[in-house]
C-alpha cells in the first residue's frame, strides 16, 4: 500500500513556544497574522473560528494543534527560537478539498511567514492587509509588479520601483520556489508576499497572488494605497496583458 505524501511547511520563529501557542489559541491574536480582512458574514473572524476552533484537537503540554481537516501544528523549542511545523493531511483524505489541496499548502506557507513577521517585527500589533489575486496566464506576481530582479538571499537589502509607481525598499524576508516575501520599510515596516496560485480544474492556468500587510498606517493612508494597487491590478486585467480577476 502506498502512503500519500504529507507536505511539511516550517519556519524558525524568534519567539518562545508560549508566545507562539498564544498566537495560535487567541482569536484576537490570530487575526493579526492569519489571512486578510474581507467583507461579508463569512469574514475573517468566522474563518478563524472555523479553522482554529471548530472540531480542533489541542494538546497544550506538547504544543500540538490538530485542525478539523487533519492538518497539524507542532511547536518545538530550538535555541532562542521555536520551530513551527505544519504537517498537511495526505491528499485524498478529504476528497471535497482535493481540487484546492495545493492552494491550501501555498496558503499555509504565506500565513506562516505572516505569523513569523508579525511576531518578530511587531509583537503581533494591529495591521492592515490587502489581498489581490487572479489568473495571470502564467505570469508571476513578481514579474507583474516589476520586482522579479530582486534575487538576493533572505536578509539581503533590495530597492525597486513597483509597477504601481511605489518605491519599495527593505530586505528579502523569505523565498521559496513559488513565493517571495519582501519587507517594505515605508509600510511600518510591512510585508509584501508574492505567490503562485497553482493550477486547478477551476483555474487551469494557475494565477498569482499578492498579500500586503502594513503597520502604523491610518485609515486614509491605507485606503489610498489599496485604491492605487487595486486600480493597477484591475488595469492589468482590462489591458489584456493577463486575464486577472
Amino acid at each position: 500500500m502506498t502512503t500519500a505524501p504529507q507536505p511539511v511547511i516550517e519556519a524558525a520563529v524568534a519567539a518562545s513556544p508560549d508566545l507562539l501557542w498564544q498566537a495560535l489559541r487567541d482569536p484576537a491574536r490570530i487575526r493579526r497574522w492569519h489571512g486578510w480582512e474581507y467583507d461579508g458574514e463569512d469574514g475573517l473572524d468566522a474563518e478563524i473560528t472555523q479553522i482554529y476552533f471548530d472540531g480542533v484537537s489541542e494538546d497544550a503540554s506538547s504544543r500540538t494543534l490538530t485542525l478539523q481537516g487533519g492538518d497539524r501544528f507542532t511547536l518545538t523549542p530550538c535555541g532562542d527560537a521555536t520551530t513551527v511545523r505544519i504537517t498537511r493531511t495526505p491528499k485524498g483524505r478529504n476528497p471535497e478539498w482535493d481540487d484546492w489541496y495545493e492552494d491550501i499548502t501555498e496558503g499555509w506557507t504565506t500565513f506562516l511567514q505572516q505569523l513569523r513577521f508579525g511576531l518578530e517585527r511587531h509583537d503581533l500589533a494591529e495591521r492592515r492587509t490587502l489581498h489581490l489575486d487572479g489568473p495571470t496566464g502564467g505570469v508571476t506576481a513578481a514579474h507583474l509588479l516589476g520586482v522579479d530582479a530582486v534575487v538576493g538571499d533572505p536578509g539581503s537589502r533590495y530597492s525597486a520601483t513597483a509597477a504601481t509607481g511605489d518605491p519599495l525598499s527593505g530586505t528579502v524576508w523569505f523565498r521559496s520556489p513559488t513565493q517571495l516575501g519582501l519587507t517594505v520599510d515605508g509600510w511600518g515596516p510591512g510585508l509584501l508576499m508574492l505567490g503562485v496560485l497553482p493550477g486547478s480544474p477551476q483555474r487551469p492556468d494557475g494565477g498569482a497572488q499578492i498579500v500586503m500587510s502594513t503597520y502604523g498606517q491610518g485609515a486614509e493612508e491605507f485606503a489610498a494605497l489599496a485604491d492605487r494597487w487595486g486600480s493597477w491590478w484591475d488595469t492589468r486585467a482590462s489591458a489584456g496583458s493577463c486575464d486577472c480577476g
